[in-house]
């Protein structure tokens, strides 16, 4: 379902250094995992796409609206492809924008279309205090601490996001858990710049060999 139109990813409005940063957290680890094919669901700005294609990433992009102009509109609760039909499937600030309940189920979506990797990140409420150091020969260090005494807040829906993690209902342990019976975490961070981006990375079960 469409919740905001096109001109919310102004770039003035909605890019800006905290958000690039955390783009290039989504590239860098995509980048890692040396996919042949990604699929990204809920493209936005399409800035992932255009940068990780100077990568020599080939990306598909999936979106609900048309006038983001992705390669298939579809519905992230049923995806309109194969099973393992791409390296990797990864959501960026996306499933919060669905109910709990349906966020999962397009998890679900992503690891069945996906032959190797998932990789997603979401908003985590929980402050978090970032410092840099920089350490001579060593160069710059991140240190993110977490604020003393947090009491998880209850969230409202704004209009976009349904929950976020380390909110009242949603702490990162159910997440992590409902999440991990559908594939392996193999690591998650808060990116340094932008802490309110947590990143998971999944590695999905090999499809079952056929008896000959």
């Amino acid at each position: 379902m469409k919740q905001v139109d096109r001109s919310h990813y102004d770039f003035a409005r909605y890019m800006d250094r905290a958000r690039w940063a955390s783009v290039w957290h989504q590239i860098d680890e995509v980048l890692r995992l040396q996919p042949a094919q990604v699929l990204e669901i809920g493209p936005g700005s399409g800035v992932f796409k255009a940068a990780a294609g100077a990568f020599g990433l080939d990306v598909i992009t999936l979106d609900p609206d048309p006038e983001l102009k992705p390669d298939l509109v579809g519905n992230a609760l049923t995806l309109p492809l194969a099973d393992n039909a791409v390296d990797l499937a990864c959501a960026f600030q996306v499933l919060e924008h669905l109910p709990y309940t349906d966020a999962l189920a397009a998890f679900g979506e992503m690891v069945r279309v996906a032959r190797r990797h998932v990789v997603i990140s979401l908003p985590d409420a929980k402050p978090l205090w970032h410092y840099r150091f920089h350490i001579p020969r060593v160069g710059p260090f991140d240190l993110c601490v977490p604020r003393p005494f947090y009491r998880p807040r209850q969230h409202h829906f704004n209009g976009e996001h349904h929950w976020e993690i380390s909110t009242q209902g949603y702490p990162l342990s159910r997440l992590c858990e409902d999440l991990g019976r559908m594939a392996r975490l193999a690591r998650r961070f808060r990116a340094p710049d932008h802490t309110y981006h947590h990143f998971f990375i999944f590695e999905v079960a090999p499809p079952a060999s056929v008896g000959r």
